[in-house]
């Protein structure tokens, strides 16, 4: 994928995330006035409904940074980051531990974002993402009770494997290297002593 259709992959990506977060938010609202009219509704239907809204939204927060359209210009908090990485984990088995402590530019969220899509393929029993940053860039290890490891995918990664028709839920790898290239970075994954190291710098 070339940078221009990497480009228009992006805008395409936060119009669709624009498009769906609204009609989420309002079902999370109707159920919200449903809970405030009368006695809470303890169904394990209603119960499936409410745990399915928001595992949708947080996804498509989550989505939007990592495929969305970003730039150096546009600042993500850390608090924002830490409650879409919050949100995205509750109710499952991967843990994400956010380290660094000031607001970054969105497109280093992005590809931390991207990165973590990656190490969540290779981690099919859950496990914990551990996101830490210096003047160099991205460090992250990621580790599991169960490493699955599709090296061709990891190969490509490093540079040392072309990957020209990837599976829908694995454009990550094709679209990491890609943002890294055009932010001035490389992108460095090796497995060691059962853990992903993946860098970006």
């Amino acid at each position: 994928m070339s940078e221009p259709r990497a480009n228009l992959a992006a805008l395409v990506g936060s119009r669709l995330c624009h498009d769906l977060i609204s009609p989420i938010g309002a079902i999370q609202n109707g159920l919200e006035l449903i809970a405030l009219s009368g006695p809470a509704d303890t169904s394990p239907e209603m119960a499936l409904i409410q745990e399915s809204c928001e595992s949708a939204a947080a996804r498509i927060r989550f989505f939007r940074v990592a495929f969305g359209q970003a730039s150096q210009q546009h600042m993500m908090g850390r608090r924002e980051v830490m409650s879409t990485l919050t949100a995205l984990g509750k109710g499952g088995k991967l843990r994400a531990d956010w380290m660094p402590q000031d607001d970054l530019p969105r497109i280093e969220v992005q590809l931390a974002f991207l990165a973590y899509l990656c190490c969540e393929s290779a981690l099919p029993g859950g496990g914990t993402i551990r996101f830490d940053r210096d003047a160099a860039g991205w460090a992250l290890s990621a580790s599991g009770p169960r490493l699955s490891i599709d090296q061709p995918l990891w190969d490509h990664l490093n540079g040392s494997g072309a990957l020209d028709d990837p599976a829908a839920n694995r454009v990550q790898f094709v679209l990491l290297p890609i943002l890294a290239e055009a932010a001035g970075h490389k992108v460095y994954a090796m497995v060691r002593d059962e853990t992903i190291i993946l860098k970006i710098a």
